[in-house]
């Protein structure tokens, strides 16, 4: 095994630092110049892009289209919907001025004050407002709804304590706007786009996802109902993956947008606001990887078969190629994507650990007695289980391989979920175990106080009212009082 796998921490030694060893060794990320902001390297990035395309796709079968809007807010727009600053203010970069100038001393720049603005501008923290300032200006009658925006771009939170993917200050994203007629339309379409992130959460990452709705202290600020996809990493903490929102029309009342409805009369529209985020390659590493590297679904994976020849002579080298490019161009004609290794400047033993390290799903090994035996060693990364196949039969073996793949990762995903969540009705008994992780199905009074002492004495919080739960009744586990829901409790990133 290569050096650089000797030192990745034991999962079981220290789960946080593992993570991050991971991000480092396997070539994702990196720590920036600028705190709290990552660097995302082209192997990260490449997993982003194809969250991207596959997302971006599903986004524009319900309707949607892609804009962009700026980075820069006044911040006067920020005031006009009170619940909206209250929990974006500690969280925002301000820009004050627009020009440096150099140093009297000539040693460098400062600002410079004549050069203070008007008014200050806010580094977009979300993109509501500027959005909703907007659309007052594109919505005139109902023929001009449903408006139904998706931009994909950077934000910007001044967190305090970031870890790469999972909590940065700077970070990307996806923000769907979209403005409606009806309070029923829009209450449609933030529940019809958690869905969405549900079905990519499973049938692409193999994440498999609780849906639900947030309490109200959990709610995205300024919505009437924030809709969740919960996670659970293999520390069974909680990893909230993506959220889509229900806003009323508090927005659209703080921006003035109306609408002339059918009779001629003016209505003010209804919203709803979704996103996810690279986060979501976090969920991915956490919910799959081992002690050996990454884990990737074949679905994401940015190589998802590598050749490694083995020769001793170039001329060998050159006989495993021509006897390989037909099944390589055959696999790349099915939307499989394939590397050829062949370079000599590292051992297979080093290029075997880095493409474990990385995830690839499929390693092929062709050496010199596979050249005359017309066979091919091939290891798949789940299982780390190797077998010889034919040539003949490959082109028809890998795809299959591939889809077992995503299976076998999900449904080992979703046997340790289910093995984890746990009903509890005992106070005492929830603090004891909530030390090991597991998302914890109680009974809760709706009270804000409850809440309040859970986090406080556990640092676990309500995930979601989970849907497809029977809401049977019961009492408070805390409180003692009757209940009102069943929910997800867990310690969460």
């Amino acid at each position: 095994m290569a050096k650089e796998l000797k030192e990745l921490t034991k999962r079981s030694e220290n789960y946080s630092q593992w993570y991050n060893d991971l991000v480092i060794k396997a070539d994702l990320a990196e720590q920036s110049a600028v705190r709290g902001c990552m660097v995302i390297k082209p192997y990260g990035y490449a997993i982003w892009e194809k969250m991207q395309q596959q997302l971006d796709k599903m986004f524009k079968e319900t309707g949607a289209q892609n804009a962009y809007f700026p980075l820069l807010i006044p911040k006067s727009f920020l005031s006009k919907e009170a619940e909206h600053v209250k929990g974006f203010a500690k969280e925002c970069a301000v820009v004050t001025h627009y020009r440096l100038k150099s140093s009297e001393e000539g040693t460098g720049v400062e600002v410079d004050p004549a050069a203070k603005l008007e008014e200050e501008l806010i580094i977009r923290p979300t993109s509501e407002t500027i959005i909703w300032n907007t659309y007052k200006n594109w919505i005139k009658s109902w023929r001009d709804l449903p408006l139904m925006c998706n931009q994909w771009c950077n934000v910007m939170r001044w967190e305090m304590r970031t870890r790469p993917f999972l909590r940065t200050s700077e970070f990307l994203w996806q923000e769907g706007h979209t403005a409606h007629a009806t309070r029923e339309e829009a209450e449609e379409e933030a529940q019809k786009m958690l869905k969405v992130y549900a079905d990519f959460a499973e049938q692409w990452m193999a994440v498999p996802v609780v849906q639900g709705v947030k309490s109200e202290t959990e709610r995205f600020a300024g919505a009437l109902d924030t809709y969740t996809i919960e996670a659970m990493m293999q520390d069974g903490k909680a990893l909230q993956s993506g959220t889509s929102h229900f806003l009323g029309q508090n927005f659209a009342k703080s921006f003035d947008v109306t609408y002339l409805n059918k009779e001629n009369k003016p209505e003010y529209v209804w919203a709803t606001s979704w996103g996810v985020s690279t986060r979501l390659i976090g969920a991915l590493i956490m919910t799959h990887s081992d002690d050996n590297g990454l884990v990737l679904p074949p679905r994401l994976a940015p190589i998802q078969v590598v050749i490694v020849p083995i020769s001793k002579t170039s001329e060998q080298l050159k006989a495993i190629h021509d006897q390989l490019k037909p099944i390589i161009d055959g696999l790349r004609a099915m939307g499989i994507t394939v590397k050829f290794d062949d370079n000599d400047t590292k051992r297979p033993g080093f290029k075997f650990a880095d493409y474990e390290l990385k995830g690839v799903p499929v390693r092929l090994v062709m050496g010199g007695r596979d050249l005359e035996n017309n066979t091919i060693e091939v290891m798949r990364r789940d299982t780390l289980q190797k077998e010889t196949v034919s040539l003949e039969k490959i082109l028809e073996y890998i795809p299959k391989l591939l889809e077992e793949m995503q299976a076998n990762i999900l449904k080992k995903a979703k046997d340790f979920r289910d093995a984890h969540i746990y009903e509890c009705e005992n106070y005492d008994e929830f603090k004891q175990k909530i030390k090991d992780g597991g998302f914890f199905l109680c009974h809760w009074d709706g009270t804000e106080e409850t809440e309040a002492k859970i986090k406080e004495e556990t640092q676990a919080t309500i995930r979601c009212v989970p849907f497809g739960v029977e809401q049977t009744p019961g009492v408070d586990m805390v409180s003692g009082k009757p209940a009102k829901y069943r929910v997800i409790i867990a310690r969460s990133y």
